[in-house]
């Protein structure tokens, strides 16, 4: 085992999708609202690794385990949620990747698994968007989506005995792509 792999967390909580297209975002910000919510040991790192495509595979490498965060595509209602394991990931029919930047989580679980240094527990946590067009900022049901999957995290975490401590006075959660945009009138009056 190398000295990077050595120095690695065994579990890692990986946020999928880009934040400026709408529900896209929904992996980063449940990760910005774990780490308002919780407090995590030294075993378990929050990731939020945007669109990484095949890069994915860097992020599994060396881990026990994976926590996969993403808006997913999937027959119905905006603001659903489901779980999928290693083993309906692996053997699930591939799809045509349409862009360098598609989250190619299937492929990047069989290149770890082929190295022999994947993760043995894998869960994907995913949501059904309502829209993925380009804008910052969650639509409601995804939005109100966010803390059930973050508790979903919480409580694999705990199965994993990793669970974390809730943190004595929970700081705000306030990712920069959901900011009001300034206006130009507010930069004239500093």
């Amino acid at each position: 085992m190398s000295t990077a792999t050595a120095t690695r967390a065994r579990i890692a909580v990986i946020g999928l999708g880009n934040v400026l297209f709408g529900d896209d975002g929904f992996g980063p910000f449940v990760l910005a609202l774990l780490h308002s919510r919780w407090e995590f040991s030294t075993d378990v790192t929050l990731v939020d690794v945007g669109t990484p495509g095949l890069d994915l595979v860097t992020y599994l490498q060396g881990r026990e385990a994976v926590i996969l965060v993403d808006a997913v595509g999937a027959t119905g209602r905006p603001g659903e949620l489901r779980r999928y394991r290693n083993e309906e990931l692996t053997r699930m029919p591939a799809k045509p990747r349409v862009s360098p930047h598609d989250p190619a989580v299937q492929e990047t679980l069989l290149i770890a698994q082929f190295a022999g240094d994947g993760p043995r527990h894998v869960l994907l946590i995913g949501t059904i968007p309502l829209s993925l067009e380009q804008g910052a900022g969650l639509s409601a049901p995804i939005h109100d989506a966010a803390s059930t999957a973050a508790a979903m995290v919480v409580d694999e975490l705990a199965t994993l005995g990793a669970a974390p401590a809730l943190r004595p006075e929970p700081v705000d959660v306030d990712p920069w792509w959901m900011r009001a945009p300034a206006t130009p009138s507010s930069h004239a009056a500093r």
